[in-house]
């Protein structure tokens, strides 16, 4: 799991999961009949779709062990931890923001959640080293991600903490359970603290939803919403699974760089499932698609080598 090739072909299968929930998410606010403004009832769509995706990676691992994936009671905590950080944080912030900022500015601002989590994993714990090459990878990146959301030509620099705040509070929450998600897999498999955090993490979302005022109805929803429901959660238990397991065998911003195509193929895949084809195929959407793979390039460049790889194992123990 820590060969170019196959990091390269499961975080490009990760990114390409996590975009198409853009448009999903879009299709199944329609199914649903969520309000655009209704951000109480879309953190009881965002909580469900969290807790199946718990269900579903809990019994995939069942199968493929042969026997119940159950959490050792030392990693409990871990669990609970990256549960209310990696679910519940990132996407109650998400959420509340994204109900009071642009999409564009959303898109932008998420996208630090890749310098946010190489820092955080240099910084606080001291993980890896910081290189010039990852930083100018990461800048190359977050530029083509720029240019593709500029293209819509909706920016503006007005700016509200439960606006933009809240979505920059929530690149942090997912910068932090990446460090977290490296941590805990040295000492617990990835693939169950993935299931359980889900679980939990949606169990707890819906709940705050609920309490909130949010309502969603399964039982009047037709197979194609339920259909939408059950695919977005195998997004993310396929998506979030695999990528705790690349980060536990490689270092964080090796793998974090490849977050950068997530809005990329959210402008692609709406492109092709929602007709906006106008900021996808022109110029701006391929000069931003070669930034983003430069970037991607310079970063896996500087963690390519095996002695590179190990000074930042080192730099982990």
């Amino acid at each position: 799991m820590s060969k170019t090739w196959v990091v390269f072909v499961c975080a490009l299968v990760c990114c390409f999961l996590w975009g198409s929930a853009f448009p999903c998410i879009k299709i199944g606010y329609s199914l649903f009949s969520i309000g655009a403004s209704d951000s109480a009832s879309q953190i009881v769509f965002a909580g469900t779709r969290f807790t199946l995706a718990g269900i579903l990676v809990i019994l995939f691992g069942s199968l493929i062990g042969r026997k119940p994936l159950v959490p050792a009671r030392t990693s409990l905590h871990m669990v609970v931890k990256l549960a209310l950080v990696q679910t519940v944080a990132q996407y109650i912030f998400f959420y509340i923001g994204l109900a009071h900022t642009s999409g564009v500015k959303s898109s932008i601002i998420g996208a630090s959640n890749v310098f946010l989590s190489i820092l955080v994993a240099v910084v606080v714990f001291q993980m890896e080293k910081l290189t010039a090459k990852k930083v100018i990878g990461c800048i190359a990146g977050f530029a083509g991600v720029v240019i593709i959301n500029l293209s819509s030509g909706s920016l503006d620099m007005n700016l509200s903490f439960l606006g933009e705040g809240f979505i920059f509070l929530s690149a942090v929450s997912y910068a932090f359970s990446s460090a977290l998600i490296k941590r805990y897999s040295e000492n617990e498999n990835p693939v169950t603290l993935s299931g359980y955090q889900f679980l939990c993490g949606g169990i707890l979302l819906t709940g705050f939803g609920l309490a909130m005022g949010g309502r969603i109805s399964l039982a009047g929803a037709g197979l194609p919403a339920l259909g939408l429901l059950l695919y977005m959660a195998f997004i993310s238990a396929a998506a979030y699974t695999l990528w705790g397991i690349l980060l536990k065998y490689n270092p964080v911003a090796r793998v974090a760089v490849f977050g950068f195509m997530n809005p990329v193929f959210g402008v692609l895949l709406s492109a092709l499932f929602l007709g906006e084809s106008s900021q996808a195929f022109g110029l701006t959407g391929v000069a931003a698609l070669l930034l983003v793979c430069v970037g991607i390039m310079i970063v896996n460049g500087s963690a390519g080598t095996a002695k590179e790889r190990s000074q930042d194992e080192l730099e982990s123990v």
